[in-house]
């Protein structure tokens, strides 16, 4: 259990870091990012290992990529307690679009959209979709700590995010908010669990959660990746992708599976262009490929038995 107090404390400091220049903050994280990481050894050479595998570059060329990391990440932080001070009305100073005219088109189709996206950047600052007008919505997990919970999660409705929380029927939710036209965020380079699309993925055998590919093919839904990076100014800028729809032949897992790896391939592509800005020191290599491909066969085996029971009854 954590205390209120941490929630007034972060809340405090909040109000303190609003009142500096935007310039402030970017320099002030930047600067706390590399004294974090000296405190978080064990996730810093985490990353290290796991850049090196996923990267194929030496080790002294993953440490400067992991340095650069750990100084968005500060940056990230500060953003984070900063973020009151956004509002409709001067985001275009802090995020930046690219071809918006992509999630236009997307919503034209009436089918809402599902986002594509993934732990690179200030994803926290994707919540200026809407700000920008856009009908945007996430379903968010939460965190061990319940105060960061309640202190994102009101960043997020103040942004104008519905939130929508993980833990009951996402099918429910997703169906409420695609329907409702929205746009419907996911962060997608997540372990996926036993249930997930064995894939390969920055150098190593993964499992990647088919969540946006099962909505795509429930609701007809194009799928857009919107990523979160800094510009050379450590600016926020949105990067938005190509639509994507969902192609249907007929097999059901067959095709979900082929899009789950279409938008791995993708994100991989997109984290190897900007290899500072994604979470290296995240475990996205829990569930091993071996057990997934034996829960499968161990389903596919029950699903074989029960229509056999079927046919002779």
């Amino acid at each position: 259990m954590f205390s209120e107090w941490q929630y007034y404390v972060m809340r405090g400091i909040g109000r303190v870091i609003r009142h500096l220049s935007y310039p402030t903050v970017i320099s002030l994280g930047r600067r706390l990012g590399p004294l974090v990481s000296r405190i978080m050894k064990k996730q810093y050479n985490r990353a290290i290992f796991q850049a090196v595998r996923g990267l194929e570059c030496s080790e002294e060329e993953a440490r400067r990529i992991v340095d650069e990391l750990f100084c968005n990440l500060g940056q990230s932080a500060l953003e984070i307690l900063y973020t009151p001070n956004l509002n409709p009305g001067n985001i275009s100073e802090y995020v930046t679009l690219d071809h918006p005219e992509r999630l236009d088109e997307a919503l034209k189709e009436d089918k809402g959209v599902i986002v594509l996206t993934g732990h690179i950047g200030n994803w926290e600052w994707l919540g200026a979709l809407a700000m920008y007008g856009y009908p945007a919505s996430t379903i968010v997990k939460n965190q061990a700590n319940s105060s960061i919970t309640r202190l994102l999660n009101e960043n997020r409705e103040g942004m104008g995010l519905e939130v929508f929380a993980r833990g009951g029927n996402e099918m429910i939710i997703a169906a409420r908010a695609l329907k409702r036209k929205k746009l419907l965020g996911f962060l997608a380079d997540q372990d996926g669990g036993f249930h997930g699309v064995p894939q390969p993925f920055l150098g190593k055998m993964s499992s990647t959660p088919k969540g946006p590919a099962m909505f795509a093919q429930k609701f007809h839904s194009p799928i857009v990746p919107v990523f979160t990076i800094h510009d050379e100014n450590h600016r926020t800028h949105l990067a938005i992708g190509e639509i994507m729809h969902f192609e249907d032949t007929g097999n059901k897992e067959e095709d979900i599976a082929r899009m789950t790896r279409k938008m791995a391939i993708l994100t991989e592509k997109f984290i190897k262009e900007h290899p500072t800005e994604w979470l290296w020191f995240q475990h996205r290599w829990s569930t091993e490929p071996e057990d997934i491909i034996a829960l499968q066969k161990e389903g596919a085996v029950k699903d074989s038995e029960h229509t056999a029971e079927t046919d002779t009854k």
